[in-house]
């Protein structure tokens, strides 16, 4: 379960980070990355999957990079993912600035 917290603390892009604590959240997702590349490609899949990566951008990207580390790729793809939802999340966010008079 520690694993699940730390992986949900790096891919939490809500908070406001600076440009080094970005590049340190890439580092580790990315030795993270590699990690379950070797030793648990099943929980790399559901990860994967619970973050909704697309499996067809991802079979894209490596089938256009295949010279490129595919952590790297993958590491990309969450980061992206993760910012895609932050951007719905904001564009879809309930208005709070109704009248007092107008709320139910």
């Amino acid at each position: 379960m520690e694993e699940n917290e730390h992986i949900e603390q790096l891919l939490d892009l809500n908070r406001q980070l600076t440009a080094i604590q970005k590049a340190e959240m890439k580092e580790h997702l990315l030795l993270y990355m590699n990690h379950l590349l070797v030793h648990d490609f099943n929980k790399l899949i559901q990860l994967l999957y619970r973050v909704d990566v697309s499996e067809q951008k991802l079979k894209e990207l490596l089938a256009a990079n295949p010279q490129t580390d595919t952590a790297i790729l993958i590491t990309e793809l969450l980061i992206q993912r993760q910012e895609e939802k932050i951007k719905a999340k904001e564009t879809f966010k309930p208005d709070n600035d109704i009248p007092e008079e107008d709320k139910w």
